[in-house]
């Protein structure tokens, strides 16, 4: 059993790597949409004549501000997708480890209930580790959905209230409790402390 809890323990720690990057996809998200939002209020301001003052008299100065904040606007939104691509694959890579997490208990002889409720000493049981992983990987499943809706939102049609409450929705990630995340990793690993 100690033996079958390492090899977990070991998945738990791919899982901290994959949270990592995770998060540098997070700093990365929050740009790309602070970066995309400005350019959409932008717009609003570029789209009306008399915010050009004496430079209507420019020929088509209006069309080609705009067109270059779209052609931006679109570079932008592009990025974003490929952001999103990143944190599905994370996703993904999540629910392997959970799977393959399973299938360790699959490989030898398989525990009864009781067994995977054991506990020795300060080691978790191996109902602790396998219902950890999977509990992660949903929330971080969740997270993504989350995320993919909050991006197809964002649109140059979007008001000023409708980007701060997309923002703050994407800032504060509401599927990936910290502390049950935490709490997650100290029962896991707490015969290392």
């Amino acid at each position: 059993m100690e033996t079958t809890i390492r090899k977990l323990q070991q998945k738990y720690r791919k899982i901290r790597d994959e949270m990592g990057r995770w998060d540098e996809l997070q700093t990365r998200i929050l740009s790309q949409f602070g970066n995309a939002s400005s350019i959409i209020e932008r717009l609003q301001v570029l789209g009306e004549a008399k915010n050009y003052g004496m430079m209507r008299c420019l020929p088509d100065i209006k069309k080609e501000l705009l067109g270059k904040q779209m052609e931006t606007l679109e570079m932008i939104f592009y990025s974003m997708r490929e952001t999103l691509k990143e944190f599905h694959a994370i996703v993904r890579s999540l629910g392997k480890i959970a799977r393959d997490g399973s299938q360790l208990l699959k490989g030898g002889s398989t525990p009864t209930a009781q067994q995977m409720q054991l506990r020795v000493g300060i080691w978790p049981s191996l109902a602790d580790c396998l219902g950890g992983l999977r509990s992660i990987h949903e929330m971080y499943q969740a997270e993504y959905r989350l995320k993919s809706t909050i991006i197809s939102s964002l649109t140059v049609k979007c008001s000023s209230s409708d980007i701060a409450a997309l923002r703050q929705l994407l800032m504060d990630q509401p599927n990936i409790p910290r502390d049950e995340v935490q709490s997650i990793f100290d029962i896991i690993f707490a015969n290392e402390n």
